[in-house]
Parts: structure tokens; sequence; C-alpha cells
């Protein structure tokens, strides 16, 4: 009797043209989900195509060919992932100087000592980054490649590489993590190997990208003018005194074998003449800088930020850039949490990870000692230059 009235329920159910089509409708949903299933898997799984990037030679050579991200290549690994790149500054000189064999070698140990950091820093964000998930994978497939809307041009050692950090939070915000050195160095390779390294964007994000000697680079302003007069510019400032023993003490932590601080900062230590020519020093006269770019970009397409505050206070810091690039303030006091052992900020939850991140082991290290008297001398070399520095940009940043 059961039975029947089963049979009898089913009949009745399937004989129902409405009932019938729910069905089917069902079925069918069910068997989409399936194969979109399978589809994002194989996606995600499938080897891609990218433009093998630059190899840190300073040669500009055209580099342009394409390879599997399946090789053992890690250049190319980088490019599918921005990651941490380099982070090494040209030198400025208003006239062509006549360097010493010493000169000569410390500068070569200071880019040697550059691109061991960078690799450094690479590594570790390889480590800490996530494996993307099929969805993330299928997704990021979207959007196109755009030339950067904004760029953090300078400077080195002034917290370029937390801000960029901190910005990637943003969903708005697309960077390559990897420093292009094209407008310095790879400008022959043209706008389309250029445009190569940019990550895909979706319309409303930003395209961006940092490489902080571009601030000290007489030829960078014209150039990116060139590309778009309406690129915005980001520049992190940092007292130039302590900018340099930073820059001093991150060429010691590889090459301990280097002229002392004191000895690189006099030509003289009797006068008291401070050596322009060595770029620890050079990279601070910020005023002589920025009055090169200023040739080019109006002050209101140019934002300053201050390495300082961007420790002390990175959430309002971030509020001025994101004001400064028409986005809403997304990234707020709740991103970030203070590390007492690092002596700085880190965020709560890094791009693409729920896990908390800070700067890798190159960032923080503690400065050597320095005689009071040395830095005495350089805050006097330095006053004037921020004084005009302070003029030019209608904000004291209370380095004296």
């Amino acid at each position: 009797m059961e039975y029947s009235l089963l049979c009898h329920s089913l009949h009745a159910c399937w004989s129902s043209p409405v009932k019938k089509k729910l069905v089917l409708l069902s079925i069918m949903f069910l068997l989409w989900v399936y194969m979109l299933y399978s589809c994002v898997g194989y996606c995600a799984t499938m080897p891609s195509l990218v433009v093998e990037s630059y190899r840190g030679k300073e040669t500009g050579s055209a580099v342009g060919r394409r390879t599997e991200s399946g090789r053992t290549d890690l250049v190319s690994r980088l490019l599918a992932k921005p990651q941490p790149w380099e982070d090494i500054e040209g030198d400025y000189e208003e006239q062509p100087s006549i360097r010493t064999a010493a000169s000569r070698d410390l500068l070569n140990n200071e880019l040697d000592a550059d691109r061991a950091e960078d690799w450094e820093e690479m590594r570790a964000e390889q480590q800490r980054a996530p494996e993307p998930s099929a969805m993330s994978s299928f997704s990021n497939g979207s959007g196109s490649k755009k030339l950067p809307q904004a760029i953090i041009i300078g400077v080195k050692k002034g917290g370029t590489r937390a801000l960029l950090e901190f910005l990637r939070v943003h969903p708005d915000i697309r960077a390559v993590g990897a420093e292009p050195h094209f407008f310095d160095r790879n400008y022959d390779n043209g706008l389309d190997w250029y445009r190569e390294l940019m990550p895909k964007t979706l319309e409303g994000q930003i395209t961006m990208e940092k490489t902080p000697s571009y601030f000290v680079t007489r030829e960078a302003p014209a150039r990116i003018s060139s590309m778009s007069r309406d690129t915005k510019l980001i520049v992190v400032v940092r007292d130039p005194v302590t900018r340099a023993i930073s820059d001093y003490t991150q060429t010691l932590s590889k090459k301990p074998d280097i002229p002392s601080f004191e000895s690189l900062t006099f030509k003289n230590r009797t006068t008291g003449l401070i050596d322009t020519s060595w770029s620890a020093i050079q990279i601070g006269i910020y005023a002589k800088h920025l009055d090169n770019w200023l040739q080019y970009f109006p002050m209101d397409q140019i934002l300053f930020v201050s390495g300082e505050r961007l420790i002390s206070d990175p959430a309002g810091e971030l509020g001025r850039v994101q004001d400064f690039l028409g986005l809403k303030r997304i990234i707020t006091d709740k991103h970030f949490y203070f590390n007492q052992t690092k002596g700085f900020p880190c965020l709560k939850k890094a791009e693409g990870s729920s896990k908390p991140h800070c700067l890798g082991k190159t960032k923080g290290r503690t400065h050597p000692n320095i005689h009071p008297e040395v830095v005495q001398r350089l805050r006097d070399f330095y006053r004037p230059f921020n004084m005009k520095f302070y003029q030019m940009t209608g904000h004291n940043f209370g380095w004296d």
C-alpha cells in the first residue's frame, strides 16, 4: 500500500510540467557548478606565459622573450607574484666628479650590499606568500595591464617598502612589488616592456610601482612626464642625517670592511667639508632633487610622506595617501599593530594572507654609534637645504 502511494506521488510530481522544469533546472544547475569547479581547478594549474623580467643588469638590454611559469626561472616567478626587488640608488651629481679608487670600491660595495638585501627580501616574501587558491587564480586572469597612474619615486631608506606593503592592502590598488627601474636604467626597453611588468587591474583600480632611485635620477622627471603628465608622484622623506646613517648601515651589514662613516662623510675632517659626492649624503639634499621635478610636474601632483610619521602614525599617513590617490579611506588603525621588538608598525593581515606580517629582517637594523660631533656637522650642513625644502613643500618635517 505504502509502495503504491509512493509511486503515485512520484508519477504525479513528474507529470506536472512546472515541477518537471524545476527538476531539470536543478540538474542543469548542479552540472554547471561541477563544470565550473573543474574548469577553475584546471586553470589554476595550467602553465601561463609571462614576460621574462629584467635580470638586474644595468646595461638596459632589451628583454622580451616569453617563458613558461612552470620553469625554474626565479625572475619569471617573481613577475607572477609581485615581490620586493632592487632598492639601489644611482649617484646624482651637478657636475661629473673624479672619484678616487676607494670611492669607486665603496660604490660597488653599496650596490653589492643592496643586491644581497634584495634577494633576502624576495626569499622572505616568497616564504610568507600563500599559494593562490583555484578561485583566486581564476579571478586574477581578468583585467588588463596598464601603465602606472601613481609611482613612489623615493627616497632610499625613507620607508618606501613599508608604504608599498601597506598600500597593497587596499582593494583598489594593484602594485608590482618588484622595482622596475624603468625610468633610470631600463628606459631603452620601451613602454610596452614596462607595461608588461605591471599587474592586471580592473576598471577603477590604480596601478602603482615604486623605485626610490627615480627621485635622484636627472632624466626621470622628463621621462615620466612624457609617459603621462597626470602621473601622481609619492616621495617618502626622512631626516637626511638618519637616512644617511641608515644607508651606511645597510652597506656595512654586507661589507664590514668598508671605511668608517666619519671618514666617508668628510672630504677633510679638519675643515669639516662634507663630501657630497658620496651618495649617502647626496640623496638627502631633497630641495635640489625636488627642483628638478618641479620643472615637469606641479606641486599638487606630488605627495610627500613623512618617514617618521609612517612609523608613529601609519594610519594617518596612509589616510593622506588614499586621499591623494582619490580613494576611499579603507586602510585605517585596525590594519596595524606596533611591533616593540622591531620598533615599527606591522600589518595585522598582509595582502592575500590572513596572517600578521612585518617587514623582513633587513629592516630595522641597529645603527652604529656615530660621534656626536659628526652628527652635528651633518645637521648644520643639511639645515639650509631642509629649510628650502620646507618652503618648497609648505610643510615643516621637524628635522632640526
